[in-house]
């Protein structure tokens, strides 16, 4: 990976011209999320849509400077998504911010066929990048945020809107484990079958440029002791893991929020992948540092290629 830990990413892309949209930008914590980003120097200008009034009382709550940004009034939340997915597809930004809108209406702009920024038949499926003091590596998880109970196709979609990343950040052959209860297949758990399949699915090069492990349990899958005290040997996934795929939206957003809630020192950055641009869906509880994080990892990923 091109780089350790966030505070590299953000000296990585540090200076990178990067013009944002942002859709429901009367929205504080967004703003915030942009000071911090012009701070560190990640925004060359952008477009603000939403209530004018509303943005600069807000952005002057948060000392965010607007002379490098347009203000586009718009008070239809429907409206201020198709402007900024416009505006990305019109060359005018570079990536999408999220700000006071419904996920639906930020995705169904996205998906506008006219505006071809998610080529015929991909799938956009939510992606984070964690780092933790546990682990000695950022590794990446999914999907926490938008796939609720996804089926085989799905899920081999998911593995490859995630490799795509990993591999745009830098790593040549992502490892992914395919993260379950229990480690054996078990015809009364579906999650293991899934497993295995994906894991055929990787070794026949139906999935490319990743390897594939699983059911692995969250033990296993970030620890190579665990796992041989657990009896699995070989592999080269346990210890290893470059992505956690999850069964579900259950599983994979609880463990998300787990992990930030309970783990110390713990940094993440949230994107919608599958599309041609890297898209900034952070959640409204997610920290300033985890949605400068995420404006980061777009700048990041802005000129690489997120699509098979």
């Amino acid at each position: 990976m091109h780089f350790r830990d966030f505070d590299e990413l953000l000296s990585a892309v540090k200076g990178k011209p990067n013009r944002v949209a942002v859709p429901g930008a009367n929205n504080i914590e967004a703003l915030a999320a942009l000071k911090m980003a012009d701070d560190n120097g990640l925004i060359q200008s952008g477009l603000l849509i939403g209530e004018p009034a509303q943005v600069r009382k807000m952005a002057g709550e948060t000392g965010l400077g607007l002379s490098k940004f347009e203000i586009i009034a718009c008070s239809d939340p429907v409206k201020m998504c198709e402007i900024a997915a416009q505006s990305v597809a019109a060359g005018k930004a570079d990536f999408l911010v999220k700000g006071l809108v419904d996920t639906k209406y930020y995705m169904k702009a996205l998906l506008d066929k006219e505006l071809g920024l998610v080529p015929p038949g991909a799938l956009l499926s939510h992606f984070v990048l964690m780092r933790t003091p546990r682990y000695k590596k950022p590794f990446g998880l999914a999907d926490a945020a938008i796939l609720i109970d996804p089926d085989i196709e799905q899920k081999t979609q998911i593995v490859r809107n995630a490799v795509n990343v990993m591999r745009a950040l830098g790593v040549e052959r992502p490892k992914v484990s395919v993260v379950c209860p229990v480690e054996k297949p078990n015809d009364k758990i579906p999650s293991t079958l899934d497993a295995v399949e994906l894991a055929r699915r990787a070794r026949e090069g139906i999935i490319k440029n990743a390897v594939v492990e699983g059911p692995y349990d969250i033990y296993i899958t970030f620890s190579r002791r665990l796992a041989d005290e657990k009896g699995v040997k070989g592999g080269s996934v346990p210890g290893e893991a470059d992505i956690a795929l999850f069964d579900d939206l259950d599983a994979a957003n609880s463990v998300y929020k787990s992990i930030l809630f309970f783990g110390e020192a713990v940094r993440s950055a949230a994107i919608l992948v599958g599309a041609r641009i890297p898209v900034v869906l952070s959640s409204r509880a997610d920290s300033p540092d985890t949605k400068l994080n995420s404006i980061a990892l777009a700048c990041m990923l802005r000129d690489k290629n997120l699509v098979d």
